[in-house]
């Protein structure tokens, strides 16, 4: 007699899927912690790599012309230039800086080396080249704002601006045109010379990362003019701007170094990062350090380069 053997097919339960899921869910909360965690210290690496350029490069210019790079030029035809903008032939931005430099000094029409262009011009002047245009050794890859460019018919001129999340150290503030408590290495038209730095340059900070302000307003790599005219907020900052805070409407716990979000726009008045528990900092000699937070009570005496302070780094 043949027998024909059927064999049942069972599906899973509703019990028995749900339990599935609540396994996966738990490993994927498990895994997330440790892939932000890698990712994070990456991008900071990233940063403190292209960081480490910067530094290279202030010392370059420091060796050529004699001074570390004004924070902000103002001097024809190289109005609000950047201390960023003035390195460019020391980090292989050589094309990029006779672009700009050819720019800046055509004859015509009238203002053309003005590096926002104007459109109130007849006929309308275009900006720098360089002005819109976006360098990755100055953005930080936790930040993806950074690589973004603000169309010109958004902040009412005729280019592009492109952004950067790292500024020059002013020292404790920079309030307007006076260099009286703009005791830093780059400030308004500053010439400081490594000579200059009497407190160390290994316990004096250069240069440090806080991400361009929520509206976009502040950030803007090439030409910054900053909330005052001498490019605070956007390529320079100190570490007690009260009047940066107080010209936003901010109240003073915001000078402090500390952690900041890019939703709230009066984290735009101290140094902060996108990375977890700190910032990376370019030092005086040129080297790199991941500052902590912690750090704050000691950042104004490191931002001056001749406070003649005791103190180091916690």
């Amino acid at each position: 007699m043949n027998r024909t053997r059927t064999r049942s097919r069972r599906g899973f339960t509703l019990i028995e899927l749900l339990v599935v899921i609540a396994i996966i869910a738990i490993l994927i909360g498990l895994l997330l912690p440790a892939v932000q965690k890698i990712r994070d210290a990456a991008n900071r690496m990233k940063c403190a790599n292209n960081l480490k350029q910067m530094g290279l490069a202030l010392h370059n210019h420091n060796d050529t012309m004699g001074y570390v790079p004004q924070g902000v030029m103002y001097e024809f035809p190289y109005y609000y230039w950047s201390w960023m903008a003035q390195i460019m032939p020391f980090w292989e931005q050589d094309t990029l800086y006779r672009q700009a430099d050819s720019w800046a000094r055509q004859p015509t029409p009238a203002y053309a080396y003005w590096p926002w262009g104007g459109f109130w011009l007849s006929p309308a002047t275009p900006s720098n080249p360089a002005l819109g245009k976006k360098l990755q050794c100055l953005i930080c890859p936790a930040d993806g704002r950074q690589n973004y460019t603000l169309p010109g018919n958004q902040w009412g001129g005729v280019g592009d601006v492109a952004f950067t999340g790292y500024l020059g150290v002013v020292g404790i503030n920079g309030p307007g045109y006076t260099n009286a408590t703009q005791n830093g290495m780059m400030y308004w038209q500053s010439h400081t010379k490594l000579t200059d730095v009497i407190d160390g340059l290994s316990n004096t900070l250069m240069v440090g990362e806080r991400p361009p302000s929520q509206d976009l307003n502040y950030g803007w790599w090439f030409a910054g003019a900053g909330y005052d005219s001498n490019g605070t907020g956007d390529v320079l900052l100190g570490f007690r701007e009260n009047a940066y805070a107080a010209a936003l409407g901010c109240p003073a716990k915001y000078i402090n170094f500390q952690r900041g979000t890019i939703k709230d726009p009066c984290d735009q008045v101290h140094f902060w990062s996108a990375h977890s528990g700190g910032a990376n900092f370019v030092l005086g000699d040129g080297s790199v350090r991941f500052v902590s937070y912690n750090n704050d009570p000691n950042m104004p005496a490191l931002a001056t380069k001749a406070g003649g302070e005791v103190t180091n780094f916690n």
